[in-house]
């Protein structure tokens, strides 16, 4: 597979040849949803909490004597059973962590790629280079790159001037090549990489 390398004025300056043996080969939807559903849930924090009755405060002492009083017994007043009494069964803290083994994340990584280069989502830059921290010249680079929608771009290293130049704009993602996850590229709908970044993946994930 062969992708044009653009510069940042969106003219051609050159090839990439990717290996077929990494990006042609057949996608595993449920492995990229397991790898998606991974990220999601270790980005929750899991400290929803309720108190149990031995953790509400007040209910020191019987509300009243055990017999003769013709009421149903109680022990305390801050039974689950009474007004501001205890939670039962309430949320407590927990981890949501869902880890995936190492070489299931990477492969997941690929056929996510593959995806949306076999979608057409897929464009290379040799390098962006921001020479002001400017939301118009992130604006104009876009434009000249011709995508719309969510856009994800990949770089070898994240600069000021480039994280300034596009932080306010919502529907562009900026993460470094070590940032680089599934969920990111999945929800994108195009994904920009530096040449760097590509020719690095098919280094480390080269077989």
């Amino acid at each position: 597979m062969e992708l044009e390398v653009k510069n940042r004025e969106g003219n051609k300056v050159g090839t990439l040849n990717l290996e077929d043996v990494l990006f042609q080969r057949e996608i595993n939807p449920h492995l990229i949803f397991l790898s998606v559903k991974g990220y999601l849930d270790n980005q929750r924090q899991g400290n929803a909490k309720t108190k149990t009755r031995s953790e509400v405060h007040g209910g020191g002492r019987k509300p009243w004597r055990q017999k003769g009083t013709g009421r149903a017994r109680h022990g305390s007043n801050r039974s689950p059973i009474w007004r501001h009494g205890g939670i039962v069964f309430g949320p407590q803290p927990r981890s949501y962590s869902h880890p995936l083994p190492k070489n299931e994340k990477r492969l997941a990584l690929i056929h996510a790629i593959t995806d949306k280069l076999n979608n057409n989502a897929v464009m290379v830059i040799d390098q962006l280079n921001i020479d002001q921290p400017k939301t118009k010249d992130a604006i104009e680079f876009l434009n000249r790159m011709n995508v719309q929608g969510n856009v994800l771009l990949v770089v070898s290293e994240i600069n000021p001037n480039i994280l300034r130049a596009f932080a306010n704009l919502p529907l562009v993602k900026l993460l470094s090549r070590n940032e680089l996850n599934t969920y990111s590229i999945v929800k994108s709908d195009v994904v920009i990489f530096e040449k760097d970044v590509l020719v690095g993946i098919q280094e480390v994930f080269g077989v």
